[in-house]
Parts: structure tokens; C-alpha cells; sequence
């Protein structure tokens, strides 16, 4: 198999807001379902300073089956195509570049949920201390919010 043309990449970071769905006209006269959302991306040297990156999520992609976990604040790695998108700003018509990603495969790191998601998980959380705490380790090795030591 060659790579030659190859286009793959990958980047992690928060979603800006939760994605949006939307219905586009295709070329042939059909319509499809696509999702969009932007990632903050920290740079590595300078954890202050970030980027974005579009996203663009088709709906026969494995990625659209995890659109209902992409919420604002997730934690995400995303595997896809990158194109850079050049624009002018509107502040002082500066040209400048973005990047735009379609999303081929995404990872899920961590989820922001509302409120009563994030309570039942400090409840999970304090029974697993309760058994971190236990001397029996029959319950530590069949809890599954126990980490090993």
C-alpha cells in the first residue's frame, strides 16, 4: 500500500460547544446529515496559548455514532483529514489560516454531563473511597471504581 497523498491526523482537545447537526444539499440533488463543532487545542510548549480547529463529522463516519457524547467541555481525540482554511479577520482584515478537520474516528477522553450526571458520579466516587478504605480485598478486587495500587 503506498501513502503517497496520504492525509491522516490526530488531535486531542476540548470542544468549544456541543456539536451541531445539520442537513446539507449534495451535489447529486440528495441530502445528508453532517455535524459540527470546534476544539480548543492547547499548543504543547505554551499551555496558555491555544488553537482551534473546525470539525466536520459525516454521518456514515464511525465518528457520528459518539455525537451524543460530544458535549461542551469533552475531552476528545479525533482522527481525520486536515485542510487549512484561510480567511481574512475581522478585526483590522488581517489575512490569517484555520484548520478544518473531517473527523474520520473519535476517541472520547472524558465527557462533561449536567449536574445530576457529575452528582451520581461524587456519589460513585465516595463509595469507591468507603471501599478503598475496607480491609477485605475481596471487595477491592470486584469494585470497578477501585484503582489497583
Amino acid at each position: 500500500m503506498s501513502s503517497i497523498g496520504l492525509n491522516k491526523w490526530i488531535v486531542s482537545g476540548h470542544l468549544a460547544a456541543d456539536a451541531q447537526v445539520k442537513t446539507v444539499d449534495l451535489r447529486s440533488g440528495e441530502q445528508a446529515q453532517l455535524a459540527v463543532a470546534t476544539l480548543y487545542v492547547r499548543k504543547s510548549r505554551d499551555w496558555k496559548e491555544s488553537f482551534t480547529v473546525k470539525l466536520t463529522i459525516w454521518e456514515r463516519s464511525s465518528a457520528w455514532r459518539k455525537l451524543p457524547y460530544l458535549k461542551k467541555g469533552s475531552i476528545v481525540i479525533c482522527t481525520g483529514n486536515v485542510e487549512p482554511n484561510p480567511y481574512i479577520s475581522s478585526n483590522g482584515n488581517v489575512p490569517k489560516a484555520g484548520l478544518e478537520m473531517t473527523v474520520l474516528d473519535i476517541d472520547i477522553d472524558f465527557v462533561r454531563g449536567d449536574e445530576d450526571e457529575r452528582n451520581s458520579e461524587n456519589s460513585d466516587f465516595q463509595a469507591a473511597e468507603d471501599v478503598e478504605t475496607s480491609t477485605d480485598n475481596s471487595v477491592l478486587s470486584s469494585n470497578p471504581f477501585v484503582l489497583a495500587n
